[in-house]
């Protein structure tokens, strides 16, 4: 798969892995850390893509990702493309993440500690950006 469409736009599946890239500069900012993927307990399990405008290859694109919802054992995402010269939003993405134990393989409560990291971020202003 080319990062690029014969109309010269950002493929639609590469844009996927800019949002993958934008969760993993989230967490990384939320727990102050470079996340370890092999161990990290919060898991991805559905996403979709709302592709509004697009990307084309000299577009300067930012990543904006933030917390919606916050429940037991997932949490709700919403991460924008966003032209970072325009400010026009080129594609939304919603996404559910779960805190899994891998071991047990079943979800569990999200930690007291990890909820109050996620409030702080979700009242900060715009969230995340990458």
């Amino acid at each position: 798969m080319s990062d690029l469409d014969p109309f010269n736009h950002v493929n639609n599946g590469s844009q996927c892995h800019y949002f993958d890239m934008g969760r993993s500069r989230y967490f990384e900012h939320v727990f102050q850390t470079e996340i370890d993927w092999l161990t990290f307990k919060y898991v991805l399990v559905h996403v979709d893509l709302d592709f509004r405008q697009p990307i084309h290859f000299h577009d300067a694109i930012v990543c904006e990702s933030r917390v919606t919802e916050l429940g037991n054992s997932s949490f709700k995402m919403e991460q924008y493309l966003r032209d970072s010269k325009t400010n026009e939003v080129k594609t939304l993405c919603h996404a559910v993440v779960v805190y899994f134990d891998r071991t047990a393989n079943k979800s569990e409560r999200i930690p007291d500690a990890d909820r109050r990291r996620f409030g702080e971020m979700r009242n900060s202003e715009c969230g995340m950006r990458n």
